[in-house]
Formats: structure tokens, sequence, C-alpha cells
């Protein structure tokens, strides 16, 4: 790492645990309760914390093959255009792209929004993951709409074997930026 990623890595790591940690009991989306939630939406849409998360999660994905970002709309857009803007920011190319939840009934139906990535090399990004449903869920949208995945990358991994479940499902690299361990939470 650089030291501007190591210091855009230390800072963002500092602002998830100020203002993206929430103690206290939740029921997360796999159904399950814990005794905290990791609201990374209030990192991944932070003026200050936007730029640090693309720099961080370009200098994760660094040494990986592709040219498009995207996943399962929330959670993934915030994530995919902070890398593609740190990209621009280094005079490099990176698109995005957003994957529906489910397909549109007007228009032109896509289920897939952004530049084609049709024959491109792709990541699969997210915010949090838990169980990994989203993240699969935009693997499989992906390779339907003809991209080859080549990982799926997150900022902050629950350890609650989304990795392991990624890994054997979809068959890519799973990478994650923080644990929960540098998180505090473990």
């Amino acid at each position: 790492m650089t030291p501007d990623v190591e210091s855009a890595r230390a800072r963002l790591l500092e602002i998830i645990r100020e203002k993206a940690i929430v103690h206290g009991r939740v029921t997360l989306s796999s159904g399950k309760e814990a005794d905290y939630y990791v609201d990374l939406r209030r990192i991944t849409l932070d003026g200050e914390a936007a730029p640090l998360v693309g720099v961080v999660m370009r200098d994760l994905t660094r040494h990986l093959s592709y040219d498009s970002v995207g996943g399962l709309t929330l959670g993934a857009d915030p994530v995919a255009t902070s890398m593609l803007h740190a990209a621009a920011a280094a005079g490099e190319r990176l698109d995005a792209f957003v994957v529906r939840k489910a397909g549109k009934a007007h228009g032109l139906q896509q289920r897939i929004e952004g530049p084609s990535i049709a024959g491109r090399r792709v990541v699969v990004v997210e915010d949090t993951t838990t169980t990994g449903a989203s993240p699969l869920a935009a693997v499989e949208a992906a390779r339907e709409d003809g991209a080859t995945v080549v990982a799926v990358a997150t900022i902050a991994d629950r350890a609650t074997g989304a990795g392991e479940r990624i890994s054997s499902e979809a068959g890519v690299d799973y990478l994650h930026a923080y644990s929960l361990e540098e998180l505090g939470l473990a």
C-alpha cells in the first residue's frame, strides 16, 4: 500500500467506528438478531468517507483485472460510484453498474443499469456482507447479462460464513476491506 492508501484506510476505519457502528439489539437481513448493526450507508454516502471508500476498495482489488463494478441496489450503488470516482481521480477509467432487485416492467426492461457489462470483466461490490445473498444475486444477474465476474468485494465482513458461501456457490474470490476484529466487534 502507498502512504496515501494507508492513511485513507486508517481514516475510513476511524469514521466507520465513529459513525456506522450502532450498538443495541437489531434484526439482521438474515432474520438473526445481533447486539450491533454496521450501517455503512452512513459512510458510503458521507462526503468525507465516500472518497476514502473508493480509494480503499480500489486498493483491495488492485491485483484483479476488471473494468466495471457494481452490485445489488442499494448497498452496492455508492460503493461502485466511489470506486468510479477514485479511478477517475487517478486518471483511469472504471465503469459502474446497478443490479435491480427485479427487472423493470417498462422502458427497456433491464435488470442491470449503466454501461453494458456484456463481455466485460466485473467485480461485484457491497457495503457489508452477512449472508452473501445480495452479492450472489448480483453475480447471477451479471453472468446472465454476459459479464465475467472476477470477484466479490465488500467493505466489511460480518464473519458469518458469507465469504465461504460466495466462494463455493459463485466460484469467485471473496475480498473484504475490514474484518470484525478491525471494527472492534470481535
